[in-house]
């Protein structure tokens, strides 16, 4: 009776070690890898609940990472953008509260005037309430591209390739702006990896 159990804990002890055998392990039916891996059917990723038992729920797995990275570069250019309405915003405060002044004392306007070119204003702080939503922005951006991170790290290769498309459409659809703007700065300029918002 002893020996039988010895031999049980000695066989389950063994099946786990060489479950483990090249960076991979099996938990509940998952496989779970850290080396590079073409895994499809019974992967798990994040948790057990996210547990691949189809075909067709790999390939809908594959279609939500390539949507969630795509998700990122949305975000990015949303931060981008309340940046810019914030500074129309004020520039056009900052361009009534001169106008009665410039009326006042019958000065003609430059042909560089501030609306013909980049805005020409002392920089500003925004409001405590602008700034919230500037943060919430990038919250999201954060915590978007770290969830992309961990997916990278489970090297699935499908997985990573959905990652590198997901950029591609993301960077395409999202990032398709005008070029040669007065900072001369561009998309290309910013922080092109995922990782860490």
């Amino acid at each position: 009776m002893d020996h039988s159990s010895m031999n049980m804990t000695g066989s389950s002890t063994n099946s786990s070690s060489s479950s483990m055998n090249h960076g991979g392990m099996a938990m509940g039916g998952c496989k779970i890898s850290m080396l590079w891996n073409w895994n499809t059917v019974d992967s798990c990723f994040i948790s057990e609940s996210w547990h691949v038992t189809s075909r067709g729920m790999f390939a809908g797995s594959c279609v939500g990472v390539i949507l969630l990275v795509m998700t990122l570069e949305a975000l990015r250019r949303s931060v981008k953008e309340f940046d810019r309405y914030l500074i129309r915003k004020h520039a056009a405060a900052a361009a009534a509260a001169a106008a009665p002044a410039a009326a006042s004392q019958d000065v003609e306007p430059s042909p560089k005037s501030c609306a013909a070119t980049a805005p020409c204003f002392a920089g500003f702080r925004p409001t405590i309430f602008e700034q919230a939503i500037r943060a919430l922005l990038h919250m999201f951006q954060f915590a978007v591209a770290y969830f992309v991170m961990l997916l990278a790290m489970y090297y699935n290769g499908y997985f990573i390739i959905c990652i590198f498309i997901g950029a591609y459409l993301g960077s395409f659809i999202f990032q398709w702006e005008t070029l040669g703007t007065s900072t001369g700065s561009t998309s290309a300029a910013t922080e092109p990896t995922v990782c860490c918002g």
